[in-house]
């Protein structure tokens, strides 16, 4: 079956909230077997919303409207949804006691205009609403259903999943399920040469994107259920992993930082930042995580080569002749973190994230992380390629991703030491004058 999103709001179109009911709705609709072909937004506007319905009934079963549901005489959805499908708006007594209630409940006067979120299109199904003041609502137009939901996010979703979903589950017969495996450390290309001849696969289809400095693979499966989509998947999920190892970071995981934290429980093991480019970022990520506190000993944004020097023990001899974004440097932050918080890995950031570069022998996007046991140290120099304007952002999150990957790969491979190891000792002494 198609299904067609329609957002309701000027507010929208002009920049001022982010649409993530659209992001949503599509990930739940997928995952139902609806065929989302068309998204749109639109203003409050009754002539230009009516043509919005009428082009989607043309070409969609379902469609579902987020948006326009307020007490103010711009939230006009629900009056030209009902005019479209030759309807009267009546009043709902239910309705209008559950937004009498919850003004009682707030112990402030209702004002008059609430009274119109009562009102609902004759012969339609209602949809309460639990965690605000608009009820929502389904109605038809001929043979196309449309779903009426409020546009905040913490209203919309819990109707859709309680009320919604079902509905839309009785008129489904298949089931379209994907499985995101998230990789880190390889490009999108590498990672698509090393799966190349199972992007051509048609049911599950494997499908390559590149998101905030990682590379993740799509695996789409179309079946009667649930469990016949997964069965689908299964070979193709293990002969992925067989071929990207260690680059995967999770399946259906949300954030490499998630991952780090329940390797790091389940090893039992901590971790410490020195930042310096990331300016907390890095700590910032990991902290927010839930269960962080169980493995995250502290962060400590040295920004300053002071700080550096006082604090982390870094060398004022290789901060003034290498300076402070270098390799050596990376690797006496990392060892002085470990050193001072007691943690099982101290990571360090230090580079030049720009959008300018103080050094004309260091480019903006030139980055150096280090992670280390307290003996061997895992080094890399990363290099953005982003020098724009506009890089800073970028540079600083794609540098907090890197060290995040590396405290990662240091608790995936514990109590083994990763073969890319070096002794920290020898190395910090080998940048001693001779």
């Amino acid at each position: 079956m198609n299904c067609e999103l329609i957002s309701v709001g000027t507010e929208i179109l002009l920049g001022d909230i982010l649409n993530t009911n659209a992001q949503f709705l599509s990930r739940e609709l997928a995952s139902l077997g609806f065929n989302v072909l068309f998204q749109c937004t639109v203003g409050d506007n009754r002539l230009r919303l009516l043509s919005v319905l009428e082009n989607a009934a043309k070409r969609s079963d379902v469609i579902i409207l987020t948006g326009g549901l307020g007490p103010t005489p711009d939230d006009i959805t629900k009056e030209v949804c009902a005019e479209f499908c030759n309807k009267k708006l009546i009043p709902d007594k239910e309705s209008l006691d559950k937004i009498e209630a919850f003004f009682a409940l707030k112990n402030t006067p209702m004002p008059e205009s609430n009274k119109k979120q009562a009102l609902i299109p004759e012969d339609a199904i209602i949809l309460r609403n639990d965690n605000g003041t608009a009820p929502g609502c389904i109605m038809k137009k001929g043979d196309t259903g449309l779903v009426i939901l409020p546009g905040p996010p913490k209203e919309m979703i819990p109707m859709f999943l309680d009320s919604v979903k079902p509905y839309l589950q009785s008129l489904s017969s298949e089931t379209i399920l994907s499985h995101n495996i998230r990789t880190f450390g390889i490009g999108e290309s590498a990672m698509s040469e090393k799966v190349s001849d199972l992007l051509e696969s048609a049911n599950p289809t494997v499908a390559p994107y590149a998101k905030n400095g990682e590379a993740l693979l799509r695996v789409t499966a179309k079946a009667e259920s649930r469990e016949k989509a997964e069965a689908l998947m299964k070979p193709l999920l293990d002969e992925i992993n067989r071929r990207l190892g260690s680059y995967i970071y999770g399946i259906d995981a949300n954030s490499i930082e998630e991952t780090a934290v329940k390797l790091l429980r389940e090893k039992n093991l901590t971790a410490a930042f020195a930042e310096s480019c990331t300016g907390g970022l890095c700590a910032k990520r990991i902290t927010d995580i839930s269960g962080a506190s169980q493995v995250f000993h502290c962060g400590i944004v040295s920004y300053s080569n002071e700080i550096k020097h006082r604090i982390l023990g870094v060398s004022e001899e290789n901060l003034s002749r290498y300076g402070a974004v270098s390799a050596v440097v990376a690797a006496e932050m990392a060892l002085g973190v470990k050193k001072l918080s007691g943690a099982s890995f101290g990571i360090s950031v230090t580079g030049m994230a720009g959008p300018t570069s103080d050094d004309p022998d260091i480019p903006v996007g030139r980055i150096y992380i280090a992670a280390t046991d307290g003996e061997t140290l895992y080094l890399k120099e990363l290099n953005t390629g982003h020098s724009s304007k506009d890089c800073r952002d970028y540079n600083r999150f794609v540098s907090a991703s890197n060290a995040l990957n590396e405290l990662r790969l240091c608790a995936l491979s514990y109590p083994e030491k990763r073969s890319e190891g070096t002794d920290i000792k020898e190395f910090i002494n080998s940048f001693k004058e001779v």
